[in-house]
């Protein structure tokens, strides 16, 4: 996979979906497991607050939010939709 690509989460565009590429280590990392988040995940951004608000995701079928600043430290690619639209 092409890294050159990669953007922060927090910049992703709303309604698209991405596959994570990178997340940070240590206590973030285990905080972003335990919701699901992994290297090779598929989620989709559903909003983003402003003045440094929480970013809204689905990954799993479920939504979740993750705060502004571990957001941008998690690397994600957009991904192209399959002609199903999944």
């Amino acid at each position: 996979m092409n890294q050159t690509l990669s953007l922060n989460l927090k910049d992703l565009e709303n309604g698209i979906r991405a596959q994570i590429v990178q997340m940070p280590l240590g206590e973030s990392r285990r905080r972003l497991e335990a919701l699901g988040l992994r290297e090779g995940k598929i989620i989709e951004k559903i909003s983003g607050m402003p003045f440094h608000g929480p970013i809204t995701i689905i990954v799993d079928g479920r939504q979740i939010a993750i705060g502004w600043r571990i957001s941008s430290r998690v690397m994600v690619v957009p991904v192209k939709e399959n002609c199903h639209g999944n």
